[in-house]
């Protein structure tokens, strides 16, 4: 009553002081507000240091640095990493087309630790030639001379043989070869073999033709293997003649060397000689030995046409280290579409029985159509199409 007794008397417009005690439950109230923010605060930064709420393309593993080197590898294809990486993006093949396997050096970048390496070491009979310089010919391979470049071994004993090779699978099917010749002498026939027929096909090209180094290019850029065909003597000549700078066997060594070197100048990248005509002088010993032993000399292959039982080549090519291979059928001789796929047909049958079988043709638009057609067919029936190296009998290989 003393207390209500007194708020009647205080002057009208003053308040009622609080007690000194609530001022000491505000401030623990605010300190404990103050210890709560700060926790949250730290579990902020926390969980923004893991990044998880970062781009998924910033979050990924990096991507690779690749560099190719042309260190030769004598070990098939196989991954040899010297560290395992847990993620590695795919890596783009970068093995080249022609010569032997390369090794690509790969770095992935993982966390924030030191980059880790591996090496895979890729075989390109896997995967083909590699097409933007399979015409730019091996400065080791190539002797200068006054008719113009030379093929040669290198001074580590690598063959143009080997080098200009088109990759090809290695299996032990039924694999068919065809070479088509006769390229370079008409423009346009020339250009329609190149741009119809199969990659696997082998081209040959007169050397009388004209503009061979530009279409060397186009043939060796779309995939296929060359070879260079060789003007020989032929019986009944000069009545039946190859063509300017026919070897013969009335001519001297030197002078058929000459006109040897004359043809094998005309281009580069080529992985043997082919014979055009031909059948007395690879017939006569005194001919062919200087000739064969200049293949083998310069690691060529030689290819015989098969024309003419009378060759003496098979056993010369073996003596002088020549890889070597003798054609089993002409498949034009006539010019008719019915008779050339029976030609084709008997290459397979052949194949088959005996796990090789190696055509010559002429660069007729007939005969390239007609190769072109059966070529997809015959790959569908299990046959292999594969240059002519492939089915070549090499003494070095053993």
């Amino acid at each position: 009553m003393a207390d209500i007794g007194k708020d009647i008397e205080r002057p009208l417009g003053q308040s009622v002081r609080a007690p000194r005690g609530a001022g000491k439950v505000s401030a623990g109230m605010v300190a404990a507000s103050v210890v709560v923010l700060a926790v949250v605060g730290v579990s902020a930064a926390i969980a923004l240091r893991e990044k998880p709420f970062r781009k998924p393309q910033e979050v990924a593993v990096s991507t690779p640095k690749v560099t190719a080197s042309a260190e030769p590898a004598a070990s098939p294809p196989a991954l040899a990493p010297a560290t395992t990486p847990k993620a590695q993006t795919p890596v783009k093949d970068l093995s080249t087309k022609s010569g032997g396997p390369q090794i690509i050096h790969v770095q992935t970048e993982e966390g924030d630790g030191p980059p880790k390496a591996a090496i895979v070491i890729r075989d390109p009979s896997t995967v083909g030639q590699n097409l933007k310089i399979a015409h730019l010919p091996d400065k080791a391979l190539i002797e200068t001379s006054e008719t113009g470049p030379l093929p040669m071994r290198s001074a580590d004993g690598r063959r143009p043989f080997d080098v200009y090779a088109r990759p090809w699978s290695g299996s032990r099917g039924a694999r068919v070869a065809i070479i088509i010749g006769g390229l370079a002498v008409s423009q346009t026939g020339t250009q329609a073999a190149i741009a119809k027929l199969p990659a696997e096909v082998t081209l040959a090209f007169a050397p009388q033709g004209n503009s061979i180094g530009r279409w060397m290019t186009a043939a060796r850029q779309s995939g296929h293997e060359i070879v260079m065909q060789v003007p020989l003597e032929p019986f009944d000549y000069p009545n039946v003649n190859p063509g300017r700078n026919t070897l013969t066997v009335a001519a001297t060594p030197d002078e058929n060397l000459k006109n040897l070197h004359w043809a094998l100048s005309r281009t580069t990248n080529y992985t043997g000689v082919m014979n055009y005509m031909g059948a007395r002088f690879s017939s006569d010993a005194a001919a062919m030995e200087p000739f064969m032993a200049e293949l083998g000399k310069r690691g060529l292959a030689y290819i015989d046409d098969g024309s003419s039982a009378r060759s003496l080549a098979p056993d010369m090519a073996l003596k002088d280290g020549v890889p070597f291979v003798t054609g089993d059928t002409a498949i034009d001789a006539v010019q008719d579409r019915g008779a050339i796929l029976k030609k084709l047909d008997s290459l397979e049958a052949t194949a088959r029985a005996k796990g090789t079988a190696v055509g010559i043709g002429s660069a007729f638009d007939l005969t390239v159509d007609t190769v072109s057609s059966w070529v997809a067919e015959a790959k569908k029936r299990g046959i292999e199409i594969v240059p002519i190296s492939a089915v070549a009998i090499d003494p070095q290989k053993g």
